[in-house]
């Protein structure tokens, strides 16, 4: 077989019709080469997302350190609610141009680069002066941040097949799911920096986790590969033209729709008439209202709700979501053997309302803490199950990426609503957020269960001969449950 010290000697290769190669591959090659595309691109994204989430969400972590004192943020002023919020104004707003710019710049070139200034601007809240100039810098690195989720969901969405799709992004999610465990057990290292050249321990979480950040940005640069059909084989130390052109081959005999056409406003907005795209986008919205509200606020409602001190707090974070990650890739691992995708989102919606339950109504704090497992696994779980949920059931390149975009637009909106719902004049008990919760819950249950007769009843239509799924090229394609 071709290796990767032939990337530029392959004449001898049968030729397509297209001019790509079309040499085959046994099974054991054919894992060999999905396991390299693994390493060097769920690895390498899902790390870039890990610092990403926990630069967003690492208020929590500074306001147990003493930020909202030594800012002035209380509930006057609503300096914290305010802060959390304000960034997720420019993450919806940025998201479509910048998936587009993902494909237009280049993922390497693109993605590093926004990681790289997120990563300044977080150096920079520390040493803000005042709440509203935290306030600012929030701002800002929406701006920055609004690219990468998006982006990177629609770059991994190009390289596999519908059913290779659910344990990626799993895996890829995961990798947050780390950041979200141990976020708090760092931050409360970095606290103890405190007074280290006269900066409180609540800035050198900022600044540190911004330095990670610059470093992990520049990692990527060097190892982030383009899109398939952008001369992927040429990427250092990769794949080679034949190997790179079987998966083109793998993918567009699953859903035929590897090379994107010709980009114009009408065909990337066009996506926005597929009234499932909207759908998908509120089922992450829902999801996303609990996750971001428990990463906002968790440390907060351990302390102040269950009367865990400031270090078990912290630390108490980490467990939950540990859980969270083993049962995701068991999840995702689940939906592509059995090809399903609704009743996954379903059991998980299930685990987010026995969880919220616990938290709010059990009898001591041992069993609320429970419920902290349940909600954060079905919650943060529903994240990447929602993704494979929308990308097996849409075709086309640039409705991907509009869909890309409206999905996790629609996930900042769950941020917003996150960041309000547990008010800090709600405490201990924080009912009204947990009711958020239970709600964003059931509305789920409910989209997936018409969705799955609508599937349902369009496939039979398509079995009978009597429609083509999905466009044109469609008429192998069957939705997935």
């Amino acid at each position: 077989m071709a290796t990767a010290d032939e990337k530029g000697n392959l004449e001898h290769l049968e030729r397509g019709s297209d001019g790509s190669s079309e040499i085959e591959f046994d099974e054991v090659e054919k894992r060999r080469i999905t396991t390299r595309l693994d390493r060097r691109l769920v690895i390498i994204l899902g790390l870039t997302y890990c610092v990403s989430l926990m630069d967003r969400t690492n208020l929590s972590a500074a306001s147990l350190a003493g930020m909202n004192i030594e800012l002035k943020m209380n509930v006057a002023n609503n300096g914290y609610s305010i802060t959390t919020l304000v960034f997720f104004v420019t993450y919806i707003l940025f998201q479509p141009p910048a998936t587009v710019a993902t494909r237009k710049v280049g993922p390497r070139l693109f993605l590093s680069g926004i990681c790289l200034l997120w990563g300044a601007t977080m150096i920079g809240m520390g040493f803000v002066k005042r709440w509203e100039e935290l306030m600012g810098l929030r701002l800002v690195l929406g701006i920055f941040e609004a690219g990468y989720f998006p982006g990177a969901v629609y770059l991994l969405s190009t390289w596999y097949t519908r059913f290779e799709m659910g344990k990626r992004y799993a895996a890829f999610y995961i990798l947050g799911c780390v950041a979200s465990a141990f976020a708090g057990i760092l931050a409360y290292g970095l606290m103890q920096m405190n007074g280290l050249q006269g900066l409180s321990g609540w800035r050198w979480i900022f600044i540190m986790q911004g330095v990670i950040t610059c470093v992990i940005a520049i990692i990527a640069y060097i190892f982030l590969v383009p899109f398939p059909d952008a001369n992927a084989w040429k990427a250092w130390a990769f794949l080679n033209k034949a190997e790179v052109n079987w998966i083109i081959r793998k993918v567009n005999a699953d859903r035929g729709d590897v090379h994107p056409e010709e980009f114009t406003m009408r065909r990337f907005l066009g996506g926005g008439l597929d009234f499932k795209v909207w759908l998908f986008g509120l089922i992450f919205c829902f999801s996303t209202t609990v996750t971001y509200s428990l990463a906002y606020f968790l440390p907060i409602i351990l302390h102040g709700g269950m009367k865990f001190s400031i270090a078990e707090s912290q630390c108490l974070v980490a467990p939950p979501y540990a859980f969270a990650g083993i049962w995701m890739f068991a999840t995702g691992w689940a939906g592509d053997r059995y090809k399903m995708r609704g009743p996954i989102i379903i059991v998980n919606c299930l685990f987010e309302i026995m969880g919220l339950i616990l938290m709010g109504w059990a009898p001591s704090n041992a069993s609320k803490y429970v419920g902290v497992f349940f909600a954060c696994a079905g919650a943060n779980c529903n994240v990447p199950a929602s993704l494979t949920y929308q990308a097996n059931n849409i075709r086309g390149q640039w409705k991907r990426a509009f869909c890309s975009a409206t999905l996790v637009g629609l996930g900042g909106v769950g941020g917003i609503i996150g960041s309000l719902v547990f008010r800090p004049q709600d405490a201990p008990d924080y009912k009204p957020g947990l009711y958020a919760g239970l709600t964003a819950a059931a509305l789920t249950i409910l989209i997936v269960l018409g969705l799955s007769v609508y599937f349902t009843r369009e496939n039979k239509k398509a079995d009978r001969g009597e429609k083509s799924l999905e466009g044109t090229m469609g008429e192998d394609f069957r939705y997935t449950l």
